[in-house]
């Protein structure tokens, strides 16, 4: 299972220079528990990519794999990872999963985490450490030695989004921006951005949260209600956040 794991990111990591689809979802449930789900879909990257490749490379092995798994997030990981974490990390990384869908011929790659939270105290624990876990052990280690010079970049854009400040209640869902570490983030990523930018190709990005009762009130302009006032959508893109990072902070009531 481990070593199924590492072409995958290596690849994810240098699609992701092109273009990704961010999708951040949380399914909140009567009894204040929450599932939460980050999907990262590259099809568009692989695309761009598959056009770029030469025959030779198209005809490897790694380019006629299928994979269709699900992996937990802790027995993932190496040994000499799980061995340096701390009880907390460790319970939450073995209450996380990693699912991969991929089909380059179909230009079909998707990656998603997901994360069941028993409870908000969970749940904020999640939101702020899943992103330190994943940079600082597994992705890090599966990455070390692999001599590719893009992927520091592009890790930092998947797992390096810490620069949120959560308040979660049983009554309310707020996140702000810390323009501080936001400003850090994007002087880390530079380079990939430009890239992407150069390309012409966005990196959108969708939040949606759905409530098990209806929602009070929302603070952010760009946030959609539904009709039954149980879901909360936000959509934007990299551009746009950079443009006005608080764009991303959203207070909701409910």
């Amino acid at each position: 299972m481990k070593k199924f794991y590492l072409p995958v990111i290596v690849f994810l990591l240098l699609t992701f220079t092109s273009c990704v689809d961010v999708e951040e979802r949380y399914d909140f449930k009567v009894d204040g528990s929450c599932n939460v789900v980050y999907g990262f879909d590259m099809s568009r990257a692989v695309s761009v990519l598959m056009n770029l490749m030469t025959d030779s490379i198209k005809a490897t092995p790694d380019f006629a794999a299928k994979k269709d798994t699900t992996l937990n997030f802790y027995s993932a990981m190496p040994d000499s990872i799980q061995q340096t974490m701390d009880s907390s990390e460790v319970k939450l990384a073995k209450t996380s999963d990693l699912s991969v869908k991929m089909d380059l011929k179909k230009n079909l790659m998707r990656v998603s985490v997901n994360h069941v939270a028993k409870n908000t105290a969970d749940l904020e624990y999640y939101l702020k450490n899943i992103s330190k876990i994943s940079m600082n052990s597994q992705l890090a280690a599966i990455t070390k030695n692999t001599g590719q010079t893009k992927t520091n970049d592009a890790q930092q854009l998947i797992t390096g989004q810490d620069y949120y400040t959560y308040e979660i209640t049983p009554s309310r869902f707020s996140r702000i921006i810390d323009k501080i570490k936001f400003n850090a983030f994007l002087k880390r990523t530079q380079s990939t951005l430009v890239m992407a930018k150069a390309m012409l190709i966005d990196m959108p990005y969708k939040l949606v949260l759905n409530f098990a009762k209806p929602v009070k009130r929302v603070n952010n302009p760009k946030a959609v209600l539904s009709a039954d006032r149980k879901r909360v959508t936000l959509e934007t893109d990299m551009d746009e956040v950079i443009r006005n990072p608080a764009v991303m902070n959203l207070q909701i009531d409910f």
